[in-house]
């Protein structure tokens, strides 16, 4: 393994920045581990996620969002995750870094697909949509490509903040468990996806709080003024989002 010099280890911290990076691993394995448990009662196969849909259609669109959400917002956890295992090795650092963030995208993707076929239930009902969903299962697309990303990029993290003491041995086999979340399109809840979501809130939520504690604590006027910009910049883009 290469090891970095402290540098090069720095540089690579500044981006995104403990307090983005800090956030994005409290809330992006809550919201995974909210929206895995909203769906829990629910049978884990497509047939019974698009019947669920047609009865609980605002659960359903609750649970399937959050999860959404949550893996996207991980990215700049994951980041800076690399970038703390990289000050003392470089390679599971980079790998694990970058097979991770294609496995987000590669979940940012199925929960597109998620999405159209739960709006083909609300135009003609979940059986019509089990049809179609069934006929069309297994068309290529080019994330699929991801699927060994998706698994095996958590597992080299896991590996690398264990060797870097970034991780202990307990909290760096629980984020290896975020490897069991089922993938693909329209996937229930398992024991394994409690288990998933568990890990991966055992493992990176300390971690955010730790990063938010590393450094200087800002005044009060500047969190609350970044409060009050995050808050009118999501409202903005909701609203042009929602403008088509």
């Amino acid at each position: 393994m290469t090891v970095t010099s402290p540098s090069t280890a720095a540089s690579q911290a500044l981006f995104p920045g403990r307090w983005v990076g800090g956030a994005s691993l409290v809330v992006g394995p809550l919201l995974v581990l909210t929206g895995v448990l909203l769906r829990l009662r629910f049978s884990f196969f497509f047939p019974a996620q698009l019947s669920a849909y047609e009865r609980h259609p605002h659960l359903m669109t609750a649970s399937y969002s959050l999860v959404a959400a949550g893996w996207v917002l991980l990215w700049p956890g994951v980041a800076l995750l690399a970038a703390r295992i990289g000050e003392r090795f470089r390679e599971p650092a980079v790998w694990g870094g970058v097979l991770t963030v294609l496995g987000l995208f590669a979940r940012a993707f199925h929960a597109g697909v998620d999405h159209a076929d739960f709006q083909l239930v609300t135009a003609g009902g979940a059986a019509s949509a089990a049809r179609t969903v069934s006929e069309t299962y297994g068309a290529f697309h080019v994330f699929s490509v991801l699927n060994a990303a998706i698994m095996g990029g958590w597992i080299l993290l896991a590996v690398g903040a264990y060797r870097a003491r970034v991780l202990g041995p307990l909290r760096a086999a629980a984020l290896g468990l975020v490897s069991g979340m089922p993938l693909g399109v329209l996937k229930g809840t398992t024991a394994w996806s409690v288990a998933a979501a568990a890990g991966l809130c055992v493992a990176l939520v300390p971690l955010g709080v730790a990063a938010w504690r590393a450094g200087p604590t800002p005044r009060a006027a500047t969190v609350v003024g970044r409060l009050v910009l995050v808050g009118v910049v999501g409202a903005a883009m909701f609203c042009f989002g929602q403008a088509g």
